[in-house]
C-alpha cells in the first residue's frame, strides 16, 4: 500500500509509519524495502520516523559535534536528545526569557568554530520596561549547563504583546552572524524606519561588535546592526555556502508570505508593497511594487503562515538537492520548493496535514528533520532507496 502526500487520513486512520506503530531510532530502520507506509511525493519516495511527541511550542533545533541535538521550547527550555532520542534532559542556565503570544526562547545555533571556541548562540525576548525586547547572547556549555553568558545585542525599542519577534540566526563564510527581527505588528512605522530595530535583518560579528561595511552605519540616526529593512515578519533565515547567498521567508498578513533574496541595505517594502490584505479583509495597500522596493522570489496567497526553512545540500536526497524547504504554520505542510539559480521554478506541498510546522533543518549527518506545533511532533524524513 503506498500513500501519496495526504498525511491527514494517514494519521486519522492509524496507518501511519513511525507516527503510531514505529518506536525504534531512525537509525535501525532498514531502508532496503519500501515500508507498506510510504509517502511517495513527486520526486522522492520517503517514509517518516517519529522521534518525539511532547512539544508544546518547539521553535529552534542544533547539533553539537558529539552528536546531541538541542531543541528549543519558547516557553524557556532547551532540550536535549541523542541518537534520535529524548534523554529527559535539558540544559540549566537558560536566560530568563519573555513569553508572551510569539515572544520567548526562538532560535539556537552553534558557532561554525564550535569545536575550537565552544560558542552556543542563543535569540530570546527578555523583560525590558513593560514589554519584552529582542536579544541576541551567546554562552558554553559545562556538561548541561550553559555558562558564561554574554548578552551581544539588544533590539530597541522594547515593546508590549509579543507579536512577530521573528527570527532566526545563521552565519555566513566569514562567520558574520545573520538574524531576523519582526515589526512587532507596528506598521508603518517600525519596518520602514532605520531609528529602530524592528522589521528588519542584522548583521554582526561573532561577538556583537558591528560591522564597519554595514549599510546604515554612517546614516544619522540608524541602527548600525540593519542589513535589510521593509521586512514583515522573517521567521525563517538561511545561508547559502556554495553559492554565498543570504535567503529569508516572511510571515505576511493574509495572503503575501514571501521568499526573498536578502542583499546589502535593500527595502523589501513592508507595509508599502504587500501581495496580502490585512487579517480583517481590509486593504493595506493597493501596491504590489514600488521603485527602490524589492520584489520577492515567488510569494503564497493565500498564506500558508511561512515560518522556518533549510536548504537541501544532502546526498541523501539527490532529488531534492539544492530545494529551499519552507515549513509552514497555517499550511501544515512542508513547501519543498525548486529553485533554478536565484529563480523560483515550482513547488511541491510534504506531509500536508501534518500540523504547524515551526522549523524544518538539515542535520549535520545530512537527514532532515521537522518540529510541529500542536501535534507536539519531531520527525525525521528517511529516504527509500531506489
Amino acid at each position: 500500500m503506498k500513500l501519496k502526500n495526504n498525511l491527514a487520513f494517514i494519521l486519522s486512520a492509524g496507518l501511519f509509519y513511525g507516527m503510531v506503530a514505529c518506536s525504534e531510532p531512525a537509525a535501525n530502520v532498514d531502508n532496503s524495502e519500501p515500508s507498506p507506509y510510504t509517502i511517495e511525493s513527486e520526486k522522492l519516495t520517503f517514509s517518516l520516523d517519529t522521534l518525539y511527541t511532547e512539544f508544546e511550542n518547539p521553535w529552534g533545533m542544533t547539533w553539537l559535534p558529539d552528536g546531541r541535538m538541542l531543541v528549543t521550547e519558547r516557553k524557556g527550555e532547551i532540550l536535549i536528545f541523542k541518537d534520535d532520542k529524548y534523554t529527559g534532559e535539558k540544559l540549566t542556565g537558560v536566560p530568563a526569557v519573555h513569553e508572551v503570544n510569539q515572544a520567548g526562547l526562538l532560535d539556537i545555533a552553534i558557532h561554525p568554530d564550535y569545536e575550537s571556541n565552544g560558542w552556543i548562540y542563543l535569540a530570546y525576548a527578555k523583560d525590558m520596561g513593560d514589554g519584552g525586547v529582542l536579544t541576541i547572547s551567546r554562552a558554553k556549555l559545562d556538561g548541561n549547563a550553559l555558562v558564561d553568558l554574554e548578552e551581544l545585542i539588544v533590539n530597541l525599542p522594547e515593546w508590549k504583546g509579543g507579536r512577530h519577534f521573528g527570527t532566526r540566526i545563521v552565519f555566513d563564510n566569514e562567520n558574520y552572524l545573520y538574524y531576523s527581527n519582526g515589526d512587532k505588528g507596528n506598521r508603518p512605522q517600525n519596518a520602514q524606519e532605520l531609528d529602530n530595530s524592528h522589521g528588519k535583518i542584522h548583521r554582526i560579528h561573532d561577538d556583537g561588535r558591528i560591522p564597519e561595511d554595514n549599510p546604515f552605519v554612517n546614516t544619522p540616526g540608524a541602527v548600525a546592526s540593519i542589513w535589510t529593512y521593509g521586512n514583515r515578519n522573517p521567521q525563517g533565515i538561511i545561508f547559502d555556502k556554495k553559492n554565498n547567498r543570504l535567503w529569508s521567508v516572511e510571515h505576511g498578513p493574509k495572503g503575501g508570505d514571501e521568499l526573498n533574496l536578502i542583499e546589502k541595505g535593500k527595502n523589501y517594502g513592508w507595509p508599502e508593497v504587500t501581495f496580502g490584505i490585512d487579517y480583517d479583509g481590509t486593504t493595506i495597500t493597493e501596491e504590489t511594487e514600488k521603485e527602490g522596493m524589492e520584489q520577492p522570489v515567488t510569494y503564497w496567497d493565500p498564506s500558508i503562515a511561512t515560518c522556518g526553512m533549510t536548504l537541501v545540500t544532502s546526498d541523501k536526497y539527490p532529488s531534492w538537492k539544492g530545494n529551499i524547504l519552507v515549513a509552514a504554520l497555517a499550511g501544515q505542510h512542508i513547501a519543498r520548493v525548486e529553485m533554478n539559480g536565484t529563480s523560483y521554478v515550482g513547488e511541491e506541498k510534504l506531509l500536508d496535514g501534518i500540523g504547524r510546522v515551526r522549523q524544518v533543518s538539515q542535520s549535520p549527518d545530512g537527514y532532515l528533520y521537522a518540529i510541529v506545533e500542536a501535534t507536539g511532533l519531531m520527525v525525521k524524513i528517511i529516504p527509500q532507496q531506489d
